[in-house]
């Protein structure tokens, strides 16, 4: 049990590295992009969406770069442990960013035409995305401001977990015509499929962290009863 124990702290340390891992490209990107709008060197395809109206997308950017890479930390159990005054600090600027992070990507969505290869399935995903993580946003804060924390990393793990979708998207977009095509339709599932992996994973996590107080209780309750 002790091995078992020490093997999952060790890889849950890795936890936020790897976070920051999924979120670098899209990180990279959006930064090149902004160099572009900004007059510098195009290292970015032309879009002529955006060109025609860059501001959703430098809001959108200028936000989910500081959200993605510094809410990666806030699973840093160590971290909280440590720091726990670090972790209320940026969990209050997080909020914001991730209000933020929803609003200007559902900005995007309405505001440019489809992309060439996208269709109406997708526009849509987008949009249920985008309101989905500002609820789970404000009823993560409603719950921290109760005190119910478990239900607060709860609903700011599925927040993080639909910010990182276009992390993910990087692999689903790079191996799904392989496994579905390459029609619009496919092409949709595809880029939604990325935010349905998030979310997957992250609700294995939230059942896995559910469990260890109910086990960390277990074990103290049955050492007493042993020495009674």
């Amino acid at each position: 049990m002790t091995t078992i124990t020490s093997t999952r702290r060790a890889s849950a340390r890795w936890v936020p590295f790897a976070l920051i891992a999924l979120s670098l490209v899209p990180a990279i990107t959006g930064s090149l992009r902004l160099t572009g709008l900004a007059g510098g060197p195009a290292l970015m395809p032309v879009d002529s969406r955006i060109d025609a109206s860059p501001l959703p997308v430098i809001v959108h950017i200028a936000i989910v770069i500081p959200y993605a890479l510094l809410g990666a930390l806030q699973f840093s159990s160590r971290l909280r442990q440590r720091h726990p005054g670090w972790h209320r600090t940026a969990g209050r600027v997080l909020v914001p960013l991730a209000l933020g992070v929803a609003l200007s990507g559902m900005w995007i969505t309405l505001t440019y035409p489809l992309k060439p290869g996208s269709g109406v399935l997708l526009y849509d995903i987008r949009l249920v995305v985008g309101t989905t993580m500002a609820a789970s946003v404000v009823l993560g804060f409603a719950a921290i401001r109760r005190g119910d924390v478990p239900r607060h990393r709860a609903w700011m793990t599925r927040t993080y977990a639909l910010a990182l979708g276009a992390g993910t998207q990087v692999f689903t977009g790079a191996f799904g015509p392989a496994l579905v095509g390459t029609s619009v339709l496919a092409h949709d599932l595809t880029m939604g499929a990325a935010w349905a992996i998030n979310l997957a994973v992250a609700e294995v996590a939230i059942r896995r962290g559910s469990r260890r107080p109910v086990r960390a209780r277990a074990r103290v309750t049955a050492s007493g009863d042993a020495t009674t």
